[in-house]
């Protein structure tokens, strides 16, 4: 697992108004002491899925991949990729192990900025909710 080198006072890349220890900074945590995720619902792990690819924690995101759709390696980020932020659009809970995602990340690479729109499917298995794949806009 990697190391985590960011402030735990920082705000939060998610973009939440809780510092990164109080928000994703926690999950991150978690899983990294003890394998554990511990995310109480699919937009908490949407977000801390943007937050761990922000700090480039490849093994979190991995982890929290459904096992049908997982890969085998998630790559690292290209060198000199910034992510400036993230905004949620639509949260929708389809029943107890359903729900999905909208959201749009935006990010900068080589004076080229981008912009991902996804609808994210998340299912819960075994109390963990894990994300399964998406549709992009």
């Amino acid at each position: 697992m990697k190391t985590l080198h960011f402030s735990p006072d920082a705000p939060c890349p998610c973009g939440q108004a809780a510092p990164y220890s109080r928000c994703c900074g926690r999950l991150h945590a978690a899983f990294e002491q003890s394998g554990a995720l511990t995310a109480p619902d699919a937009q908490a792990l949407m977000r801390s899925r943007y937050s761990a690819f922000v700090l480039d924690l490849t093994d979190y995101l991995r982890a929290t991949w459904h096992p049908q759709t997982r890969p085998d390696t998630v790559a690292p980020n290209e060198a000199g990729l910034r992510w400036l932020g993230l905004e949620v659009k639509r949260h929708a809970v389809q029943d107890d192990t359903h729900a999905t995602v909208e959201f749009v990340a935006r990010s900068k690479l080589g004076g080229r900025a981008y912009r991902l729109h996804e609808i994210s499917r998340f299912e819960r298995i075994d109390g963990v909710w894990l994300y399964k794949d998406g549709d992009l806009k």
